[in-house]
């Protein structure tokens, strides 16, 4: 019997295909907790109306969460933000010769009125904002929320061993 696949409810968008590397870390984090998902390339400067018709068709394509990561100028996930009233969270991508910088004050300066979540610079921040996703989406998700709380407890357990193990080198 063929499983049908999911409507997504993230939506992943990256400025350029060169964010991928980064971003494929946000992919494979919701399929971890398993999050329908899509990802697009849409350049607010280079296809500015592709963006904007994907902001305000989000919701009604079943969203809940968009995602954007860019670098440089990084104005994709403020773009989104104005024309959603979805949750959207920022990755900034460390690609530019300032290694990120400029894109995180990008996208952490947003105007009062227009919030974007931001996140870490780089693969830290392109997993975090999975996980981001997820805890929103968990308030309403009992199986998720419990797939979160199990997640996190397996952290603090890999912690607990590294603490082990260095005291046994030690001794």
């Amino acid at each position: 019997m063929s499983r049908e696949r999911q409507k997504p409810v993230v939506g992943i968008v990256m400025g350029s295909d060169s964010d991928f590397p980064i971003m494929k870390e946000t992919s494979k984090t919701l399929k971890h907790f398993g999050i329908p998902h899509e990802v697009r390339v849409i350049s607010c400067h280079r296809a500015p109306a592709q963006v904007i018709e994907y902001a305000r068709t989000a919701q009604e394509r079943g969203l809940k969460v968009i995602i954007a990561g860019a670098g440089g100028a990084a104005h994709l996930a403020g773009i989104i933000a104005a024309e959603t009233t979805l949750p959207v969270i920022g990755v900034p991508i460390g690609s530019s010769p300032l290694r990120g910088i400029d894109a995180l004050l990008s996208t952490a300066q947003m105007l009062g009125g227009v919030p974007v979540a931001t996140m870490a610079v780089g693969k830290a921040g392109a997993k975090n904002s999975a996980i981001f996703s997820a805890q929103v989406l968990s308030i309403y998700d009992g199986t998720l929320n419990k797939k979160l709380k199990r997640w996190k407890t397996s952290l603090e357990q890999e912690v607990t061993a590294k603490d082990r193990a260095i005291a046994q080198r030690l001794k």
